[in-house]
């Protein structure tokens, strides 16, 4: 069987050790050259020949992050690596993923364009703003879901009175999955926005009188939706709240924003690092999960047993 090597871009450098420590493999060697302009060239400094190959890279902001990646991809195909598996731990641009106006781009299509045509030969990454874009892909797609580390964690809590709440109309899917787990009910935050990261009003579906109310995002940005939520769910009755969100983008006054709210924590995974500290913020780490993942891709198993 195929040598595994795995390589990280250096924005993820943090979270790719944890997975090749859980893996039990080092991190291969790659050094990256940066000319005076700003240009960059990855250099992988041992031999993939005929190596199954785990490129590591969340493609948050800069763009950079993604040039890298793509960089790192096409290098690894000059040099006959057997297969790419690309994993993404946060998959950027995917809120473009649909013209929700005239004359926008669908950057997350684009996107999968750009790895594909990379060389990529499969894409291994963690809960997608929306599951449909598994079909922007014409290779395969591990879509693994933050629920297998979310799930046992609130557990702990032991929280008899339990209710969990969408903040969006778009993420009554997810909330869904998460109720179904605890047989616990939902609700929905209903929200109007004037213009991105601007909510203008939002009304509250359900009760939550007397509840410990858990909110469910994939994504937390500059926290002005979430916070506005809690304080809602508060407002009509809640004992607590508390948000549990796989990737902390956490732009803005993002920081200040959830300090300063009625949160009694946010619960988020190591997909993105954090910029600073926070009383509130709990991070779990998805290092074992992708561990997990990336070798029973190497042992053509199935990943199935990885969802709850």
């Amino acid at each position: 069987m195929s040598t595994v090597k795995i390589f990280s871009g250096s924005s993820s450098l943090y979270i790719a050790e944890k997975i090749a420590q859980s893996y039990g493999s080092p991190l291969g060697g790659v050094t990256f050259q940066h000319f005076s302009d700003g240009e960059m060239s990855p250099f992988i400094t041992e031999s993939v020949r005929g190596c199954d190959v785990f490129l590591i890279q969340s493609t948050f902001p800069p763009s950079d992050n993604f040039m890298e990646l793509l960089l790192m991809i096409d290098a690894c195909k000059r040099a006959s690596a057997k297969q790419i598996t690309v994993v993404v731990p946060y998959f950027g641009y995917a809120r473009q993923d649909r013209k929700d106006k005239p004359r926008v781009a669908i950057a997350a299509k684009l996107l999968a364009n750009l790895l594909t045509a990379a060389g990529a030969n499969r894409i291994m990454t963690c809960d997608l703003h929306a599951d449909q874009i598994q079909g922007f892909f014409d290779i395969p797609v591990d879509h693994l879901d933050g629920t297998t580390i979310f799930v046992p964690y609130l557990r702990t809590l032991d929280q008899e009175n339990l209710i969990f709440a969408s903040p969006d109309v778009g993420g009554v899917k997810r909330t869904r999955r998460f109720a179904q787990y605890f047989n616990a009910e939902m609700v929905v935050c209903d929200k109007h926005r004037k213009r991105a990261n601007e909510v203008a009003s939002m009304q509250l579906i359900g009760d939550v009188e007397g509840k410990d109310v858990v909110m469910v995002d994939d994504l937390i940005d500059t926290g002005g939706t979430m916070c506005k939520a809690a304080q809602l769910l508060k407002d009509k009755g809640a004992l607590s709240v508390r948000a549990v969100v796989t990737h902390p983008v956490l732009s803005g006054k993002a920081y200040d924003n959830i300090e300063n709210s009625v949160l009694e924590e946010l619960v988020v995974t190591d997909s993105i690092p954090l910029k600073q500290t926070c009383n509130k913020i709990k991070v779990l780490t998805l290092s074992d999960l992708f561990a997990k993942a990336i070798r029973k891709i190497h042992d053509h198993e199935s990943i199935s047993s990885l969802f709850i």
